[in-house]
């Protein structure tokens, strides 16, 4: 059966060295920690975790994931975390794959994706051009480049996604911890003081609303960012 999906290959890099400086306990702990913040976050973002590939994974989703992937790169970085200690990559596509026995991919964009994730740089996520019309407006592109990938004959053109810095004035989601300022926000919401909530998708603010209300004040009303 033929499926339009979306794949994320992510790796935690340097691990084989890590491994050698620290130990394998230590290592053991970190990636422990990398799949617990990716387990929540996938919970959160409706995305599957397909498969676990050592101090890797791939994820598939309906969705585009950059949101995810974005999400994941802030949170290994600014989380305290054995999983602090390390940075990783990533490579992100979508397209149209072979659904086979259910629970196994056959495709070209799962290649890509996961060429692309051997090519990043440590802390860099690559996303090719099938993905990019859905970045969110707090996402950014850092640099864009044609790379070669093995076993494609083509070069894409890949793009490397970051979130930008946080604003001055800005706030964080109160769901995911995201930084945001009124511009980057994908969706907006009054608390029950009157004051404005961002937040970096529809889902992030579903997830809020529907949360127990105030015991002393009603939810605030929704509002369209932008």
């Amino acid at each position: 059966m033929r499926v339009h999906r979306s794949f994320a290959f992510v790796d935690v890099s340097g691990f084989t060295a890590l491994t050698e400086s620290e130990g394998d306990e230590h290592a053991v702990e970190v990636l422990t920690a990398f799949r617990a913040l990716l387990r929540e976050i996938c919970a959160r973002r409706g995305v599957r975790i397909a498969k676990w590939l050592g101090d890797g994974v791939m994820l598939v989703c309906v969705e585009t994931p950059p949101l995810l992937i974005l999400e994941l790169h802030h949170v290994v970085c600014t989380v305290s975390s054995p999983a602090q200690t390390v940075s990783i990559r990533s490579g992100v596509t979508s397209g149209d794959v072979i659904l086979m026995e259910g629970d196994d991919y056959i495709g070209h964009c799962v290649n890509v994706a996961a060429r692309l994730c051997d090519l990043a740089q440590g802390g860099e996520a690559l996303a090719s051009p099938s993905v990019m019309e859905h970045l969110p407006r707090w996402g950014e592109v850092v640099t864009l480049r044609d790379v070669a990938l093995r076993g494609v004959e083509k070069p894409i053109t890949a793009s490397s996604i970051a979130m930008p810095a946080a604003a001055e004035g800005g706030s964080l989601d109160p769901i995911c911890g995201v930084p945001l300022s009124p511009t980057t926000a994908e969706a907006t919401a009054r608390d029950h003081r009157d004051r404005l909530v961002l937040f970096c998708s529809p889902g992030c603010l579903d997830t809020w609303e529907r949360r127990p209300p105030h015991p002393h004040s009603a939810r605030g009303v929704s509002e369209a960012a932008g």
